[in-house]
């Protein structure tokens, strides 16, 4: 079943599950493999291949979201504009939640910038944002900025998003 062709945020969002688990798990089993030997320079483009792909489900299944959930907003920024909803109902939680993955949705889709310097200071992140000088150079330039594969990062992600879904459609 194609993804993009659901209509319900809950439904769009257990098929990345399940799409991003897979990547998670062929992650794990390379990481694994290499911990035994030297990596090869084909387990390290698998590796490579493997973390794009959690990459593109993160950032798919948040533009999704936003996409289906921008009819409750007139106009402007969509992440903002939750967020700034979700203080005034006192979900504080939840709005710093969803403004940090908001951040780390940005530094996978544009790289450097003023996301990727917000989320370098933040405090207390819920994931691993990387200096710039510890990513290696190649075709796709925020690979590594955010770590997608570490755990927790996808189930993270798609708990706010549903949480977030919840509240705009209950408020």
């Amino acid at each position: 079943m194609n993804p993009k062709s659901l209509q319900n945020v809950p439904e769009l969002v257990a098929t990345a599950k399940i799409n991003a688990k897979m990547s998670e798990d062929r992650v794990s089993d390379i990481l694994k493999l290499m911990d035994k030997q030297n990596g090869s320079s084909a387990q390290v483009e698998e590796l490579r291949a493997a973390t794009v792909a959690l990459e593109l489900a993160a950032v798919d299944i948040f533009t999704l979201f936003e996409a289906r959930m921008q009819h409750h907003f007139r106009r402007g920024p969509f992440s903002r504009k939750l967020k700034s909803l979700m203080l005034e109902a006192e979900q504080t939680d939840l709005a710093h939640r969803f403004h940090q993955y908001y951040l780390a949705i940005n530094v996978l889709k544009h790289g450097k910038g003023a996301s990727y310097r917000e989320l370098l200071n933040a405090p207390n992140s819920f994931f691993v944002v990387k200096p710039n000088k510890d990513i290696s150079d190649g075709s796709h330039a925020s690979t590594g900025l955010v770590d997608v594969s570490v755990p927790g990062f996808f189930d993270g992600l798609a708990t706010t998003i549903l949480e977030a879904h919840h509240f705009l459609e209950n408020r």
